[in-house]
């Protein structure tokens, strides 16, 4: 049931997406936007949608960092966003793998995407109205994420996009993106041209 105060959302992927890709990030000192991404995330606010990351962070599982580093890496991004006057509502990430890491850690959840356990927490907790949302990210499994629950899914060229590209291409994975973007800028300006459409 959608409420009166629901908003739709966009749901953006953490490295890769807003983040440059440095593999497993380890330190908030590591964080540098990616070029745009503090337009693209105020061009989403201005046309009325709340903006919720959704994060794999399966290095926690490996045991490379902690959940409590993964905290503060998204406060830095969190800060770095707000430094221009982009405000992410919410961060989700999960820190499970299905066969790496102690018992804590190794389990076949549902927050991790493909499945869309961590969409389905902030819809919960955010009052987000998941007809008009949209999935943003630079991996093959944000676009399956955001399909499961029938949204516009964006895959962005950055971080792993161009290699996740190809895959979608050359093995011809369904379901495919609604919209393939170079970077999250071209995402905001595709979806501006939607709402206007």
């Amino acid at each position: 049931m959608v409420s009166d105060n629901s908003k739709p959302a966009v749901f953006l992927d953490r490295d890769g997406t807003i983040i440059e890709e440095v593999g497993y990030i380890d330190s908030p000192d590591k964080v540098q936007l990616i070029a745009g991404a503090d337009q693209a995330i105020k061009s989403f606010r201005n046309a009325g949608f709340k903006i919720i990351v959704v994060s794999n962070q399966s290095g926690v599982a490996h045991g490379y960092f902690d959940e409590n580093t993964v905290l503060l890496i998204n406060n830095r991004v969190a800060e770095s966003l707000a430094l221009n006057g982009a405000i992410i509502d919410a961060f989700y990430f999960c820190p499970h793998h299905p066969d790496i890491g102690d018992l804590d850690y190794r389990k076949d959840c549902e927050c991790r995407k493909p499945k869309p356990g961590m969409l389905l927490q902030a819809v919960e907790e955010h009052e987000i109205d998941l007809s008009k949302s949209i999935m943003i990210g630079d991996k093959y499994t944000d676009v399956k994420a955001g399909k499961s629950l029938n949204l516009i899914s964006i895959l962005v060229l950055t971080g792993f996009g161009e290699e996740e590209y190809q895959k979608i291409r050359s093995n011809g994975l369904q379901p495919e993106p609604d919209f393939v973007a170079q970077n999250i800028r071209e995402a905001a300006s595709f979806i501006k041209k939607q709402l206007n459409s």
